[in-house]
């Protein structure tokens, strides 16, 4: 998929989880790292977006995790920040810090450095927290495919599992 096509799919994708969480009464928060803010853009993109989104939180750092989503200093340095632990953690920390009750969060390494043998470049963790469900999660293998590239899949993703879990 071209980066023209994904962009396309990312703002068809923002609109119908925006409508599914307004004909639900759903108030939406992200927590994001390595999309860095994307996804609550994507969703802001769109004029009336604010009766849904809620709020976001980027937190870049392990600190900001921490501090912001309450995502346990241990739990970090048990499995790293990209893992799904943390991913769910931060999912779970987004609907408790804020007035949302759905909620998306992903962390993974976009490149072009940081990754290693055990966590590569293009593994990214997605999970979406619901008040009184499951949290969902969903771990995602993109390869090497560059940064940009890396980032929108990584929004594709998101915004699909939360719609997933707005409708069901």
């Amino acid at each position: 998929m071209n980066q023209r096509d994904r962009r396309g799919e990312i703002g068809e994708l923002a609109v119908k989880l925006l409508e599914a969480c307004r004909g639900r009464g759903i108030m939406l928060a992200t927590a994001e790292s390595c999309t860095g803010g994307l996804i609550a853009g994507a969703l802001t993109d769109f004029a009336g977006s604010s009766d849904v989104v809620e709020r976001g939180f980027v937190t870049y750092s392990n600190e900001a995790k921490h501090e912001m989503l309450g995502v346990p200093e241990a739990l970090i340095a048990r499995h790293g920040a990209v893992s799904e632990p943390v991913a769910r953690a931060m999912a779970e920390g987004a609907v408790a810090r804020s007035r949302a009750s759905l909620s998306i969060a992903v962390t993974g390494v976009a490149g072009p450095g940081g990754g290693s043998a055990e966590k590569p470049v293009g593994l990214v963790h997605v999970a979406v927290a619901r008040q009184d469900r499951p949290t969902r999660h969903l771990e995602c293998r993109f390869g090497d495919i560059g940064r940009v590239a890396i980032r929108e899949a990584t929004i594709v993703e998101a915004l699909r599992l939360a719609l997933e879990a707005a409708a069901g």
